[in-house]
C-alpha cells in the first residue's frame, strides 16, 4: 500500500519498517498517522432481527451437526440419553439434549437399548448419512480452499502457531474437518507441523510463509469488483481502502457518522499479513489496524460470523487489544454483536443479504439442506417420520427460514449517537 505526498511516493510498509532508517520526511507522515485523533461517535446497539434469526436457527443446526458426528465416532453406531446428557452446555442448547434429538426425527432414529429397555438410544436415519456422505465429498473437493483458509489463519498469527486447543472450537466456523488433525494436517507435511508451546500445549504451526495467501478478503474483493478503478488508485497512493459498511437504519445519514467514518477511512489501511510491531498500540491506526484483523478473520469463516470468546482465546497472537470486543459495537456498519442463544456472537454484516450469505460456500449450502431436514422432521413429528414424501425430504429449498426482510429492517435500542458512553457489553464478560 503506498500513500502520496507533495513531494514523494511512500508505501505503508516502509513506514512500518524501522523510523530509524526513515527520511525525516517519512518519519514525519509515520508520525502523523500513529498520532493522529478522530472523534468517535459511539452509538447505541441495534437489534437486527434478520440476523439474530440466522444465529437462533444455526445454533440448533450446529449442535444436530456435533451430535451426527459424535454418533458417527461411536464405536457401537448409537448414542445413549444417558451419555449426551450433560452436554447441554456444550452444544450450547437451551432445551435438554434428549429433548433436542427428539425435535428431529428425521436425523436421529430413537430405540431402546437392548439390554436396558427404558433407556432411550438414538443412531442415525438413513437420511442423516445421506447428508454425512455429501458432507465429506465436499470436504474432499474443496481440500485446497480448506487448506488455504487454515493457512491464513495461522499467518496472521504474531508466531505463525496457534494452540489446538483454541482451534478446536473454530473448527466448525472455519469448515474444518471434524478429525482435521488426522486427516488433514499429515497429507501437507510443507504447510503444517504440530509444534509444543512453552507452555507444553500442542499447537498447530505454519511451515512456510506463503505470499500468495497474504492478500486480505477486503482487497481481493476490492480488486474484482466494480470498484476496480478506486483499487487501482489504493493501489497506486492516491487513496485509502475503505470497508463496506452497513449501517443500522438512521444511523448512516447523521452527520456526525458520516464525518466520523471519512476519517476513519482516510486512514491507512494495514492488511492483517503485515508485520503491526512498529505502530503505537493506543493509535488510530493501530485500531483500524485491529478492525481490518477482525474484519479478516470473520471473512475466513463459512457463515462470516463466530462466537467472541473464540476470537478472545487467540487475542494474544493476533495482536489485539484487552478490550477488543468494544470494537464490534463501536463499527456497527461493519460488525453484528448478536446475544442470541444465551451468548455473544459477532457477523460480519456485509457476509449477509436480505437474511441470507451473500456468497454462500458449498459447505454452508449442504448445512442449508441440512436444516430443510430439521425443519421438516419437527414439522411432520406427531404425523410420524415414515409419512414424509422423500421428495420433500431432501429437496433443496433456496430459502427455509423464509426471512424475506432486508438487514436495514431492525428494531432500534436506544437512540441516536454520542460522544462518549459506554458500549453494550464491552466490559461484562472480558478476561
Amino acid at each position: 500500500m503506498m500513500f502520496k505526498t507533495h513531494n514523494s511516493l511512500i508505501t505503508l510498509k516502509t513506514l512500518l519498517q524501522s523510523k530509524s532508517q526513515l527520511e525525516p520526511q517519512s518519519n514525519k507522515l509515520y508520525d502523523f498517522f500513529q498520532s493522529r485523533s478522530i472523534v468517535k461517535v459511539r452509538l447505541k446497539w441495534v437489534k437486527n432481527r434478520s440476523l439474530d434469526h440466522i444465529i437462533d436457527t444455526e445454533t440448533d443446526l450446529k449442535a444436530a451437526c456435533l451430535l451426527k458426528d459424535a454418533i458417527k465416532r461411536s464405536p457401537t453406531g448409537f448414542l445413549t440419553a444417558k451419555s449426551v446428557s450433560e452436554w447441554q452446555k456444550l452444544l450450547g442448547l437451551t432445551v435438554p439434549v434428549l429433548r433436542f434429538m427428539r425435535r428431529y426425527p428425521t436425523l436421529f432414529n430413537e430405540f431402546p437399548h437392548a439390554q436396558y429397555t427404558n433407556l432411550p438410544c438414538f443412531r442415525l436415519t438413513d437420511t442423516a448419512l445421506l447428508l454425512d456422505s455429501q458432507e465429506q465429498t465436499i470436504h474432499q473437493t474443496y481440500e485446497s480452499d480448506t487448506v488455504e483458509r487454515l493457512c491464513r489463519v495461522l499467518m496472521m498469527m504474531k508466531s505463525q502457531t496457534v494452540p489446538l486447543q483454541s482451534l478446536h472450537p473454530l473448527k466448525w466456523d472455519l469448515g474444518l474437518p471434524v478429525n482435521f488433525e488426522k486427516v488433514l494436517i499429515p497429507k501437507y507435511p510443507d504447510h503444517f507441523q504440530f509444534a509444543k508451546a512453552p507452555n507444553g500445549t500442542r499447537s498447530l504451526r505454519l511451515v512456510q510463509w506463503h505470499e500468495e495467501f497474504a492478500v486480505s478478503a477486503l482487497q481481493r474483493s476490492n480488486e474484482t469488483s466494480e470498484k476496480g478503478k478506486e483499487y487501482r488508485q489504493f493501489k497506486s497512493g492516491y487513496t485509502a481502502l475503505t470497508f463496506p459498511m452497513s449501517f443500522p437504519k438512521g444511523y448512516g445519514g447523521q452527520k456526525k457518522v458520516r464525518a466520523w467514518m471519512e476519517e476513519f477511512h482516510k486512514l491507512p489501511y494495514i492488511s492483517p499479513y503485515d508485520d503491526s510491531k512498529r505502530i503505537d498500540p493506543d493509535s488510530e491506526l493501530m485500531e483500524k489496524r485491529v478492525v481490518g484483523v477482525l474484519h479478516e478473520l470473520l471473512s475466513l469463516t463459512i457463515h462470516k460470523k463466530t462466537k467472541r470468546n473464540y476470537l478472545r482465546s487467540l487475542r494474544e497472537e493476533l495482536i489485539l487489544p484487552h478490550k477488543f470486543t468494544r470494537l464490534f459495537t463501536r463499527y456497527p456498519g461493519i460488525f453484528y454483536l448478536s446475544l442470541k442463544c444465551k451468548t455473544t456472537t459477532v457477523a460480519l454484516r456485509e457476509g449477509y443479504r436480505r437474511g441470507k450469505l451473500a456468497n454462500p460456500h458449498p459447505l454452508a449450502r449442504l448445512r442449508e439442506k441440512f436444516y430443510h431436514v430439521m425443519r421438516t422432521g419437527l414439522l411432520y413429528r406427531d404425523k410420524g417420520v415414515k409419512m414424509i414424501p422423500q421428495e420433500i425430504l431432501l429437496n433443496d429449498v433456496e430459502d427455509e427460514t423464509g426471512q424475506e426482510e432486508s438487514e436495514e429492517e431492525e428494531d432500534e435500542i436506544g437512540d441516536g449517537c454520542y460522544e462518549e458512553t459506554s458500549e453494550m457489553g464491552e466490559d461484562s464478560d472480558e478476561e
